[in-house]
């Protein structure tokens, strides 16, 4: 059956006529004639159009392994060419739905009865589907309650696990046969692809994403999140708040209901960066079909499949990268990158900050709201290329939302200045993490293990007195004698310190 997806693949390849892409050295160019010169009698589908637009729909044409793969790669401007990243971004979901006699069937099989004794109501004809699931409308019988069930399609995940080894064996050629293949990483994006689309097909997981976003979220006035019924919810199915709302990019409905177009530009932002940064955990697939918004003026946040999560370092890095960049300290983005480890050690930083100021001065000529923040990673990516940027697969994630975020604040208010807005978070941010409330908090999450450790100190102490007594290794005890000794005082000295902030605070 690999086999077969395999000549498949081939065969949309030559029907498509994208063998050209192999044109890349000599090695890989003798491989694309050779295809050609066998597969002489398939004729080329849309000849007159461009080869990016071609990608797409072959990509369209393979289905949603290879969906989900273009609308990666169009984040991945460090990889990609520009002219292929726009189209690779138009790539949607929207694909035939399935059988809703399947539908009802593996509702039933999943949740173990009947339809009729758990919904009053169920529309057979699903309001969205997409190449991983479908939606259907329905009613729940026990309450009354409007809801959405999410259905997961028949075998997908057999095909999706077909086709990932598949890119694995296409990656380990890449990474093999090309100059750049160690540096970009292939192995590992599509490692990070396989993880991220897995997640997408358990709806547990799903579930688990969305209830998170939504106590995170709990007093935010910017952002409402449906419930999720986990007594219907399954890793097949899932079953949550049926959102009445507009389509977010539907400007000419939003604008008939009186929202104010402007404000809910800086709210999609503030709630973004809100999420990476104070949260360190975020809705990662934020385009303009995930997206309602409320008769009120609030943000509606749907598919909860892909979150990304960063760690304390990560987002450090990422915050003093940021505001760094709008202030235009080239030498603390090129410092930025090598104390982080995303670019080499040896990376010479003054020609790497010229480099980033040779791309960035022609963009800070525009004014702030007419910068495009997608397109300056853009220009970073081509210019990390240039001194061996290592690709980081964790924030592969955060680049796509970027650039989503960015799309959608424009499409609502085209004036929109994204660094007005992001500002004050990220400086909020930073102080909370490196002033003096950063520090206590700090402390105090250190307190438990303090608090286990503390009362064992007296008799480790003890027990050391005493081997050292017994023992005829003297120079040994003596050390681990010490080491007790200074442990001890370390930690008594830390709380005296933490008592004296925590007065001062509050004083």
């Amino acid at each position: 059956m690999r086999t077969l997806r395999l000549l498949k693949i081939i065969l949309t390849f030559k029907r498509y006529g994208l063998f050209q892409v192999l044109n890349i050295n000599d090695k890989t160019s003798r491989l694309a004639r050779l295809l050609e010169f066998m597969l002489w009698f398939i004729p080329q589908k849309y000849p007159d159009q461009p080869l990016p637009l071609r990608i797409k729909l072959a990509f369209e044409y393979l289905g949603p392994v290879f969906v989900k793969f273009g609308q990666l790669l169009s984040t991945r401007p460090d990889l990609i060419p520009s002219e292929y990243l726009s189209e690779l971004a138009k790539l949607q979901n929207q694909v035939k739905p399935f059988d809703s006699l399947q539908s009802r069937q593996i509702v039933a099989s999943a949740l173990g009865k009947p339809l009729e004794q758990i919904f009053s109501q169920f529309s057979d004809d699903p309001v969205a589907s997409a190449s991983i699931a479908q939606v259907h409308r329905a009613r729940l019988l026990e309450n009354g309650h409007e809801v959405a069930v999410k259905v997961l399609r028949p075998k997908i995940a057999k095909v999706i696990n077909k086709d990932i080894q598949l890119l694995k064996a296409v990656a380990l050629v890449v990474e093999k046969l090309f100059s750049d293949g160690k540096r970009l990483r292939p192995q590992e994006i599509v490692d990070e692809f396989e993880s991220v689309i897995h997640e997408e097909l358990d709806f547990l997981q799903e579930a688990g994403n969305s209830t998170e976003l939504s106590r995170l979220h709990k007093k935010d006035p910017r952002i409402i999140i449906p419930e999720i019924y986990f007594d219907y919810s399954t890793k097949d199915v899932i079953v949550m708040e049926w959102m009445h709302g507009t389509p977010i990019s539907d400007l000419d409905a939003l604008k008939a209901k009186n929202v104010d177009l402007v404000r809910l530009s800086h709210y999609g932002v503030e709630i973004f960066y809100t999420q990476v940064f104070h949260f360190g955990f975020f809705h990662a697939d934020m385009h303009p079909g995930n997206i309602l918004c409320s008769d009120d003026g609030r943000f509606i946040a749907l598919d909860f499949g892909i979150v990304g999560c960063l760690s304390d370092e990560d987002k450090r890095y990422l915050a003093i990268n940021i505001l760094a960049f709008f202030n235009r300290d080239y030498k603390k983005v090129a410092i930025t990158h090598v104390e982080s480890g995303w670019a080499p050690k040896d990376t010479p930083i003054e020609q790497f900050e010229n480099a980033i100021r040779s791309v960035c001065e022609p963009i800070f000529n525009k004014p702030l709201a007419q910068i495009s923040f997608a397109q300056v990673l853009i220009k970073l990516f081509q210019v990390s290329r240039r001194f061996g940027i290592i690709v980081q697969p964790q924030l592969i994630l955060l680049q796509k939302t970027i650039v989503n975020v960015e799309g959608l604040g424009r499409i609502l208010n085209p004036e929109l200045d994204l660094w007005k807005t992001a500002k004050p978070i990220l400086n909020k941010w930073l102080r909370e993490q490196m002033g003096v409330k950063g520090f206590v908090r700090n402390l105090k999450e250190e307190l438990p293990y303090w608090s286990y450790i503390m009362p064992t100190l007296p008799r480790n102490f003890a027990t050391t007195l005493t081997k050292l007594q017994d023992s005829n290794n003297l120079t040994e005890n003596y050390t681990q004698l010490t080491k007790d000794y200074r442990r001890m005082n370390y930690i008594l000295m830390l709380i005296i310190v933490v008592l004296i902030i925590v007065l001062a605070v509050k004083l």
